[in-house]
């Protein structure tokens, strides 16, 4: 359920064209979201371009990676974003009697995350971990991190710290964690956090969630959509012209 649909900066990402009900769960994992913002900011990172190439499952999360998609192979994919992983994964363990661990943003929002899935997953068990605020961290960090996580030996690793530095942690540890899935999802935190809200679902069904967040977030978000919406069509224009030369 993945193929190498789409290319940026020579790489081949492996984008999931299944659902979530049919992601293996009998191996060790990472499971990273591309949109159209990571698309186009590993075009320059070639770090983060690697995170994304050598994630085992590559949601396609929004819009424009799904229509780019269809436009470049002819196959359909569905759009899962981060907070559908989230849930899908919360209620899968639940029902194990498995456990989570949450690792970024404040304080406040873990605790709010601890009451929200205490109350919702009574089955779950839960910790979390409130890194240093930092571009880059120390080996001491790291260290004080990954033994956290691996004392509480979880199920599931939820990481929200913001792409790329999240996707790219995700890699550079990812062998040296006890923990069954490791998960990029960003924003999710502050969504189920309740610290900032998602658009209503009828905006998410036909596409544009994205539109109602800028409008809600402009200072922090017009790059992202405004800026980097148009440098993504021209990679996609370019990289269908590739295909067209060659094919």
């Amino acid at each position: 359920m993945t193929k190498f649909l789409l290319s940026s900066n020579n790489m081949k990402f492996p984008v999931f064209t299944g659902n979530l009900n049919e992601i293996p769960s009998d191996s060790k994992k990472v499971i990273s979201t591309i949109n159209q913002y990571s698309y186009c900011i590993a075009e320059k990172d070639v770090d983060f371009s690697e995170a994304l190439k050598h994630s085992d499952i590559l949601l396609p999360d929004g819009i424009s990676i799904v229509l780019a998609t269809r436009w470049l192979t002819d196959i359909k994919v569905k759009k899962i974003a981060g907070a559908d992983l989230h849930q899908f994964l919360l209620g899968y363990y639940d029902e194990k009697g498995g456990s989570c661990f949450y690792l970024g943003s404040s304080q406040v929002t873990l605790d709010r995350i601890r009451t929200r899935v205490t109350i919702e997953y009574p089955h779950l068990r839960i910790n979390s971990y409130s890194p240093p605020y930092k571009s880059r961290f120390s080996d001491d960090d790291n260290d004080k991190i990954v033994n956290a996580i691996n004392k509480f030996r979880p199920d599931v690793l939820f990481i929200g710290m913001t792409a790329p530095k999240q996707e790219k942690w995700a890699y550079s540890f990812k062998d040296a964690l006890d923990v069954k899935e490791i998960c990029s999802i960003g924003a999710v935190f502050d969504f189920y956090a309740g610290t900032v809200a998602r658009p209503d679902k009828f905006w998410i069904k036909i596409g544009l969630e994205w539109l109602l967040r800028l409008i809600k977030e402009p200072k922090r978000l017009w790059k992202r959509y405004i800026f980097y919406g148009p440098v993504f069509v021209y990679l996609i224009f370019k990289e269908k012209f590739v295909q067209v030369i060659y094919h």
